[in-house]
């Protein structure tokens, strides 16, 4: 059985991260359009997304205006814990 690629990435640290990437269109600057982008990156230094934001700056005519970035690292439950205590609030 051969182990896929996420999976390796998954036990080098890796986590899926996702990044919403609002830019100005080239013809229209004053119009915003979005895209997301999704892959496997390092928290918190986020290498292989900002050699993607890299790429984008010097290849694409949309500027970037900008980039919100979720990774389980950033977004996850609240932490419960058992006080021994009741509250009401009402």
């Amino acid at each position: 059985m051969k182990v896929s690629p996420e999976f390796r990435k998954q036990l080098q640290g890796y986590g899926l991260t996702t990044a919403e990437i609002l830019y100005r269109m080239p013809d229209h600057p004053a119009l915003l359009q979005s895209y997301i982008w999704q892959d496997y990156d390092l928290f918190p230094e986020f290498p292989t997304l900002r050699k993607f934001l890299d790429f984008w700056a010097r290849t694409l005519d949309g500027p970037l205006f900008k980039v919100t970035v979720g990774h389980n690292r950033l977004i996850k439950p609240a932490d419960l814990k058992a006080i021994g205590a009741e509250f009401r609030i009402h």
